[in-house]
């Protein structure tokens, strides 16, 4: 039984973590700001990551650390300077737990990074490992930058280190972009995206909680950095055809023509949103299967409906 301590744990993902990482017979340490009474497992307080004292103190007896803490997409900006927020959250506090956690004698850290290290778009090829990094936003720097600071504590330490840059992660619990696309299916709203011929990578809770387990005790993994996918790329208008399945919907979609959206959202500056839904970034995620043995075991048809299905019974549905 290993002793792992999970950051983020109160999290959508971290949360789900610690339930993987109980039910195969480890044991989840959740380290919380505050205490949470949901959570039924040793939580212990850190404070702010960035400059938590005595965090190694706190890591003494932990085996492994996963690292989900962070400052992800914001949908409302109103931070005067996000780029500094973003290194904070995401350089600083990575920083500073890998050093802490190497300082405590822990052997590996895995940290949950973001493919938006690759870029937005995959164009002619979908993401690999070994592609130049090419963040665009100041989240996807502050990424990257987190993999270089963990790379040098991993070389001057000798930590273990493990990088995931997953897609957009769903599944139930999930908040932002993907709730919002939910409910507008389940209100019945047409929606103007079924001309829309894209492929995007999407990944599950349980295939990422099932990944992260792996880069966890696999010995090959340390060192590495593995990016992740369903492995079953889906296009916007299969997407919502599944998630109106769960909820027991007809989907309303529209065949507007793809140069008239793109064209509203230049006139509405909103092309990054039109980017997200439009475009097609596509995830490789072989190499984490031919290396670790790690493959989904949950398809995103299945994933997707159950998705659904917990909104449909849950308060988040409005």
């Amino acid at each position: 039984m290993a002793r792992i301590l999970v950051t983020g744990a109160t999290g959508f993902v971290g949360t789900h973590v610690c339930r993987v990482l109980a039910a195969a017979g480890d044991e989840p340490v959740a380290a919380v700001r505050k205490p949470a009474a949901f959570l039924p497992i040793e939580q212990r307080v850190c404070g702010d990551l960035a400059d938590a004292p005595a965090l190694a103190e706190r890591l003494a007896d932990i085996d492994a650390v996963v690292h989900l803490a962070g400052r992800a997409h914001v949908m409302r900006e109103r931070a005067a300077d996000p780029e500094r927020a973003f290194a904070r959250a995401n350089v600083a506090a990575t920083t500073h737990v890998a050093r802490s956690a190497a300082a405590a004698g822990v052997r590996r850290l895995v940290f949950v990074s973001s493919i938006k290290v690759n870029g937005e778009a995959s164009h002619d090829a979908p993401f690999r490992e070994a592609d130049t990094p090419a963040p665009q936003d100041a989240y996807g720097r502050s990424k990257w930058q987190a993999e270089q600071r963990l790379r040098c504590v991993a070389a001057e330490t000798g930590l273990e280190v493990v990088i995931l840059r997953p897609p957009l992660v769903y599944g139930p619990g999930v908040k932002a972009n993907f709730l919002r696309l939910l409910n507008l299916i389940d209100r019945g709203l047409p929606l103007p995206l079924g001309a829309i011929d894209n492929r995007r990578s999407l990944i599950s809770l349980d295939n990422l909680g099932a990944l992260i387990q792996a880069a966890l005790f696999h010995p090959n993994a340390a060192g590495e950095v593995f990016l992740a996918s369903d492995q079953q790329d889906l296009s916007t208008p299969q997407l919502i055809r599944l998630l109106a399945a769960g909820l027991g919907r007809q989907p309303r979609l529209l065949a507007v023509p793809p140069r008239l959206l793109a064209a509203a959202a230049r006139l509405l500056r909103r092309e990054d949103a039109y980017s997200r839904v439009a475009g097609t970034l596509q995830v490789d995620s072989g190499r984490a299967t031919a290396v670790l043995g790690w493959r989904p075991t949950t398809s995103p048809t299945h994933a997707l409906r159950r998705t659904a299905a917990w909104y449909r019974d849950s308060d988040a549905r409005t």
